[in-house]
């Protein structure tokens, strides 16, 4: 894993018992702590929260988030035309988005009483030496 952000694809299986949802190729060895947001309002974007050395794993559970990035270029004053990537993740996709070190991310819900879980690498003690944040207009696509 370098400083590429990747999807995770993962799969079902149905039979007469229901269905079971894997993401099998996710390696969470490095996995230290997790949480939920669930998003309302289709309306409210939370962000630009970015992170110097913690990685995070994005994996929506119900609705979907459209899920955007920059990879930041100085962390004294980033540049506020960098590139966006965006990424819309369902509940039915079941993907796992990777999110490397020196990304900020700025998520939205698309479709209400959205939610999605949040893997990170580092200990809830670390995040806050760790947690830089952007006003949600700083970075203009």
């Amino acid at each position: 894993m370098g400083n590429q952000v990747d999807c995770i694809k993962g799969g079902t299986h149905s039979d007469h018992r229901g269905t079971l949802s894997f993401v099998n190729d996710f390696d969470m060895s490095q996995v230290k702590r997790f949480y939920r947001i669930r998003h309302n309002d289709t309306a409210f974007i939370r962000g630009w929260r970015a992170h110097r050395i913690e990685q995070r794993w994005f994996h929506v559970i119900e609705g979907g988030f459209k899920i955007n990035l920059v990879q930041i270029d100085d962390w004294t004053k980033p540049s506020p035309a960098l590139s966006q990537q965006e990424f819309v993740l369902q509940a039915a996709d079941n993907v796992v988005l990777h999110v490397p070190k020196g990304y900020a991310s700025a998520i939205c819900a698309i479709k209400a009483d959205s939610e999605v879980m949040v893997f990170a690498d580092y200990s809830i003690e670390h995040a806050k030496n760790d947690d830089i944040l952007f006003p949600i207009d700083y970075f203009k696509a």
